[in-house]
């Protein structure tokens, strides 16, 4: 089998090298990272070439942008196996305004909203709020759309920024303005062949910049997965009252969604409750949830994009963690062209891989050329173990300006399970 997945960050390294197990993968763009040959003998490339151009059997696309742009529409119509839902799927994270009225009519639990384009609307409708306040662009804006602060008037001027365009451009022309919920946020991932759906391992990240959750918002600096407060039982609620609604609900519609249900939840004292949808593999969620499933993965995203997933994902028992090497400056203006060491001996570390995503060569010397560089990956038979090798193998890489957090996974999150 030849797999052409499409992106060019960290989550797209993990797709190739958890794929290369069993297929051969072409990586467009790619990065640094997606070269050379698996252990078990298949190959990795990157090329910079356009994807509706390339021959394979089947297509994973990782980023949400191609995907709300219709890229897996215009794969399907040349006949090819897509992973990754049309257009009209990727609404569900194109548009939260789209995603908001979709959660309401399936009756999913989730944070009362509104909906504004005008800026005076939407300061009488925060004025109404307790706070902490949450407003939220409509469309893409990178992980970076969101306002969350008990400020009322610092949550008036972001809406006025968003709508007026100086924040996100179009992408904020609309907003959607929440309750805050309050409690515990987990990821789950959900493979869905447009009737079928199976849960992922759930996973948690740590979306401020600096340890404590102090910092600005970022697009991920780490993830553990298990989540010990999603045991079974709560992976089962989730599915039962958030995801399987909402699919019911989109081939209602007439969507036939074909690839991974990202459902980001709060764990609330009243049950969990949907804070979004993503419409592809977290990141860095996918540097710690890929890596934790067994077997010939490759064939398990064929036949999902193909509408006959039969088996549920077989996952190991093993723990990950993984840590974000970021650029200096990021988030706001990540610098480019600093030399990176290191990398190689960090993956001598047991359990480690270490995922590029902001790499680039210059000379044959490896850069930094993005906001998260690197993502230092490790498993091990329990969380701790994990954490102690992402971070044994973090140490061993430097570039001038690297930014990482030191409390992921750390005991206060994760107890009695560390």
């Amino acid at each position: 089998m030849i797999v052409c997945i499409v992106g060019s960050g960290a989550r797209e390294h993990a797709l190739a090298q958890i794929c290369a197990r069993t297929a051969d993968v072409i990586a467009t763009p790619g990065n640094p990272g997606i070269c050379g040959r698996s252990k078990e003998g298949h190959s990795l490339s990157s090329v910079v070439q356009a994807p509706e151009d390339i021959e394979a059997d089947l297509f994973i696309i990782g980023p949400e942008a191609p995907l709300v742009d219709g890229l897996a529409d215009r794969l399907r119509a040349k006949n090819n196996v897509v992973f990754g839902p049309s257009a009209d799927g990727a609404r569900l994270e194109g548009s939260k305004a789209f995603m908001k009225e979709l959660a309401q009519c399936a009756h999913v639990p989730s944070a009362r909203y509104a909906i504004c384009n005008r800026l005076d609307e939407a300061a009488r409708y925060l004025k109404d709020l307790p706070g902490p306040y949450v407003v939220k662009t409509d469309g893409l804006a990178a992980g970076k759309g969101v306002f969350v602060g008990m400020d009322l008037q610092g949550a008036i001027d972001d809406a006025d920024a968003k709508l007026s365009g100086a924040a996100f451009g179009d992408a904020g022309k609309l907003i959607v303005i929440e309750e805050c919920l309050r409690g515990v946020e987990v990821s789950l991932l959900v493979l869905c062949d447009g009737r079928n759906i199976e849960p992922l391992p759930p996973a948690q990240d740590y979306k401020r910049l600096h340890s404590g959750g102090t910092g600005p918002n970022t697009g991920g600096m780490g993830a553990y997965s298990p989540v010990p407060v999603a045991p079974k039982e709560m992976v089962e609620t989730i599915m039962e009252t958030i995801v399987a609604p909402t699919v019911v609900e989109l081939r209602r519609r007439g969507v036939d969604y074909r690839g991974v249900l990202y459902a980001g939840c709060m764990l609330t004292d009243d049950g969990p409750k949907l804070i979004e949808y993503n419409v592809r593999f977290g990141d860095p969620e996918a540097q710690v949830i890929l890596p934790r499933l067994k077997g010939d993965v490759a064939q398990l995203l064929f036949a999902t994009a193909s509408g006959a997933m039969e088996q549920p994902p077989a996952i190991d028992e093993d723990a990950a963690v993984c840590v974000v090497l970021a650029a200096h400056g990021y988030p706001q203006s990540p610098r480019r062209g600093d030399p990176i060491h290191g990398v190689s001996e960090a993956g001598t570390v047991e359990g480690v891989t270490v995922f590029h995503a902001g790499t680039s060569l210059e000379g044959g010397e490896l850069v930094t050329a993005g906001g998260r560089v690197l993502t230092v990956s490790a498993l091990g038979p329990t969380i701790s173990v994990a954490r102690s090798r992402a971070y044994e193998a973090a140490g061993k890489i430097s570039f001038p300006g690297m930014q990482l957090r030191s409390d992921i996974a750390n005991a206060t999150d994760v107890g009695e399970f560390a």
